[in-house]
């Protein structure tokens, strides 16, 4: 099963809810909060994406975080770069070549590129502010030319 971190959905969904807001700044306090993530993970997530030039700081009694861009300039992609790095689906995906027995026998390395490369264009093609929508429903369109909806619920 491909799974993302804890850690990387609450960075997920702390950006989206900035986002989706309005309001300019957050503290870490009001973001835990909002979203009943504990106290100590959001100051972490929110330090993580401050390092990353995610979010800007500022101190003071109306401080807080904010996003760095406007929401529909962050991707989803980007999000998850900072938490789990670059996105790879296999070791031949991995940005330095990975370490692959089978490399030189292998016949499937292209496709799985080609699929590693569909699953990034696609997070990429999600901005915060298609998360924060909440009706989105997210179109991929492969290199064939054909559309994959994702179903409502």
């Amino acid at each position: 099963m491909l799974r993302l971190t804890k850690l990387t959905d609450y960075g997920i969904l702390l950006m989206t809810r900035m986002a989706a807001s309005g309001q300019g700044r957050f503290s870490a306090a009001e973001m835990a909060e909002i979203t009943h993530i504990p106290m100590p993970t959001v100051s972490k997530i929110l330090q993580m994406l401050l390092h990353e030039g995610m979010l800007d700081s500022i101190r003071g009694a109306h401080g807080g975080y904010r996003l760095t861009r406007a929401a529909s300039e962050i991707n989803v992609r980007d999000v998850i770069n900072v938490f789990e790095g670059s996105i790879a689906l296999t070791e031949c995906n991995l940005d330095d070549g990975g370490a692959c027995d089978q490399h030189d026998v292998c016949s499937t390395s292209n496709n799985w590129k080609r699929i590693n490369h569909a699953v990034r264009q696609a997070l990429q093609d999600i901005s915060l502010a298609d998360m924060a929508e909440q009706d989105f429903v997210p179109v991929f369109r492969l290199q064939r030319g054909i559309s994959i909806a994702r179903a409502q619920s």
